[in-house]
């Protein structure tokens, strides 16, 4: 695990709304090898979400580099940005933002649709990942017959269907009791291991943390530290 997927140099990003201004990330600067589960931890407010949403392309940082896959992602318009995080990358919520009133196969799917894949073969790929995470028998069901981890498998499906290289998850264990939570995260590490895909896991869980590569840790707007566990 030492080719670098994720390359942050110095990133700044500020919201000025006039009367005040908040300085939300401070001059971070992150290296992520490809195939590595990173955690990034710390109190709220620190700029988890932020660095995570900079990083990914769904926010604009005010200054900085970010790198992925070698590319300058400033260098990309908005099209080619929304291309590339459609086909390269898997975003996984702590609410899951599932449809309902699709099926769970409906929701995986969608991704698959919106991006011009055939119908048949894009609902052929959406039941075989939800295979993968053991929702055969679910995958006809809405969201509302699902129970809280089922959802966030049907999220996890989702995020993977385009076989991205890096996935983005944010608390996704933040709304489940401790045995489930637990199940989703067995579930990401094998999926790490089994793919080899870049894991990107914003938590406020150290039992979710230890079990990545690596926790970086975050305080006011900047890295404080960072700790390898495997």
């Amino acid at each position: 695990m030492d080719e670098p997927i994720i390359q942050v140099t110095d990133l700044v990003k500020t919201y000025d709304t006039g009367a005040v201004c908040v300085q939300a990330l401070r001059g971070v600067s992150l290296t992520v090898a490809k195939g590595e589960m990173v955690a990034i931890m710390g109190p709220s407010g620190c700029g988890k979400t932020t660095l995570l949403n900079c990083v990914s392309g769904i926010d604009e940082p005010t200054s900085g580099s970010v790198k992925i896959e070698g590319t300058e992602l400033a260098s990309m318009d908005d099209d080619r940005k929304t291309s590339y995080r459609a086909r390269r990358m898997g975003f996984i919520f702590q609410f899951y933002n599932l449809l309902p009133v699709l099926s769970a196969v409906e929701n995986v799917e969608l991704p698959l649709l919106v991006s011009g894949t055939k119908t048949s073969e894009a609902r052929a790929r959406a039941s075989a990942v939800l295979d993968h995470v053991k929702l055969t028998e679910w995958q006809h069901h809405k969201p509302a017959e699902l129970s809280g981890g089922q959802r966030q498998r049907v999220t996890i499906a989702r995020a993977l269907v385009n076989h991205p290289a890096i996935v983005w998850a944010d608390e996704p264990t933040g709304d489940l009791d401790s045995v489930t939570a637990d199940e989703i995260m067995t579930l990401m590490q094998d999926l790490n291991e089994q793919e080899r895909q870049t894991f990107v896991i914003v938590t406020h869980d150290p039992g979710i943390a230890a079990r990545c590569h690596r926790t970086v840790y975050m305080r006011d707007g900047h890295i404080e530290r960072e700790e390898r566990h495997r």
